[in-house]
């Protein structure tokens, strides 16, 4: 087994984003930096030098700090294809794998549509970078795509080994458990994440990453076929739901109300 030779570290920006440093102890690649101060302060402090940026969507929360990280940098900033985002320099979509050098980092690019049209994320090492499609214990809201896209989407991030590790954009991890206990109430292995998860936030800890194992065993947006999942929704809309489609549409929908 090859030793892991970096680090991903968040650094948090705005009221509960995290951004991603991916780094050894000389340089750094960021992922999703809306705001480039806080980039700047830990690159300053763990003296890193900067060699790519990574883009999930275009959101400003994700990219705000983009054009000022590099400035005077001139590095590869990669994301989506089919997004307009005016600082991306490599543009990309499924398929694609990118390669960060300095890093010894490769990178395949998964398109995950849905809660923006063209999201995409970045797989590799045993880790995925998924922005704002799937959440610890909840999904991404519906901005820009259909509850089908979606659907594909997480099912996609859902296929991957259960060992992988999640990198999502958001500190929602309680709130979404919260959620997820009204769905699932008897659940056990809910009950214990949300022991684990309150006890880290109580000690000023991000609840990230997540693994994929972990989602499909306590996130409802991936248990949409789970009987109890489907008659928690059809409980609380008052209809019997047979559609997989109209199933995991109603459960977000329950939680844009929550």
């Amino acid at each position: 087994m090859v030793e892991q030779s970096f680090f991903v570290t968040p650094v948090a920006a705005f009221r509960d984003n995290y951004i991603w440093v991916i780094h050894d102890d000389q340089h750094a690649a960021v992922v999703d930096p809306g705001d480039a101060a806080p980039v700047e302060a830990f690159l300053a402090r763990e003296k890193l030098e900067l060699t790519a940026i990574l883009a999930t969507h275009h959101h400003a929360d994700h990219v705000g700090g983009v054009a000022e990280l590099n400035a005077r940098r001139g590095v590869a900033v990669y994301g989506p294809r089919n997004e307009n985002i005016p600082t991306v320099t490599q543009p990309l979509g499924e398929g694609d794998e990118i390669a960060i050098d300095a890093l010894k980092l490769r990178f395949a690019v998964l398109d995950i549509p849905g809660h923006t049209a063209g999201h995409i994320a970045y797989h590799g090492h045993g880790m995925v970078f998924c922005g704002d499609t799937l959440f610890a214990c909840g999904c991404g809201r519906l901005f820009e795509g259909t509850p089908a896209q979606m659907l594909d989407s997480l099912a996609k991030l859902a296929a991957l080994p259960d060992e992988t590790r999640v990198y999502c954009g958001h500190e929602y991890t309680l709130a979404n458990i919260r959620f997820a206990r009204a769905v699932e109430a008897q659940s056990s292995p809910l009950k214990q994440r949300e022991i684990i998860e309150t006890a880290k936030r109580e000690r000023g800890e991000p609840t990230l990453p997540s693994s994929i194992g972990l989602e499909r065993r306590t996130n409802p947006f991936l248990r949409y076929r789970e009987p109890a999942v489907i008659d928690a929704v059809s409980v609380e809309t008052g209809q019997e739901l047979r559609d997989p489609v109209e199933t995991f549409a109603a459960l977000r929908e329950w939680k844009n109300r929550f």
